[in-house]
């Protein structure tokens, strides 16, 4: 039987954290995104989960950069509106609410696979009587596999920003 699970945004974040000047870390977020899943019954390794995120909701408390991140030189926030992730396989890491989830994430109309740590918070019934599911999802990609190619260098040689993006996100759903 199949279940469909409501994404709680209230109760949900997608983080990222990128170095800057190989020195320090800036973080930031998507202040819009949707996730769909459908399990059977309320079985999570069955699922089908489909995730986006609207590039125009990059927030990372600069404006300026902000809209660099949205130009062309990164994101190309109005050639490719949004980032798409879709689950395509599941592993059970420990018997202990660690797996690892693998899709197909697409940047930029770039897609490739990429491998993500999931922690499965469990399953419960709220005090208004619905039942909740929640996750933290970790994992780490290079953007410039998804065509965010744009680098500067210091005078003393060190890159502006880094190749990597860490990710971190924040997942609770509602049974429907």
């Amino acid at each position: 039987m199949a279940t469909n699970w409501i994404l709680d945004p209230s109760h949900s974040k997608v983080e990222f954290k990128v170095k800057h000047m190989m020195i320090s870390n800036v973080s930031g977020q998507f202040k819009k995104f949707d996730a769909q899943v459908e399990t059977e019954g309320e079985d999570f390794m069955t699922a089908k989960v489909s995730f986006t995120a609207d590039i125009d909701s990059i927030d990372t408390g600069s404006e300026q950069r902000d809209g660099h991140l949205k130009s062309a030189d990164f994101f190309d926030a109005g050639n490719f509106p949004q980032l798409k992730f879709v689950a395509t396989k599941y592993e059970n890491v420990d018997n202990d609410g660690d797996y690892e989830v693998y899709g197909d994430l697409t940047i930029r109309g770039i897609t490739q696979q990429v491998k993500l740590d999931v922690e499965f918070g469990g399953v419960i019934k709220d005090p208004w009587g619905a039942t909740r599911a929640g996750f933290t999802v970790t994992g780490k990609i290079n953007r410039k596999s998804f065509g965010l190619t744009w680098s500067g260098v210091t005078e003393t040689g060190s890159l502006v920003v880094s190749d990597d993006v860490r990710l971190h996100v924040d997942l609770e759903f509602v049974k429907a």
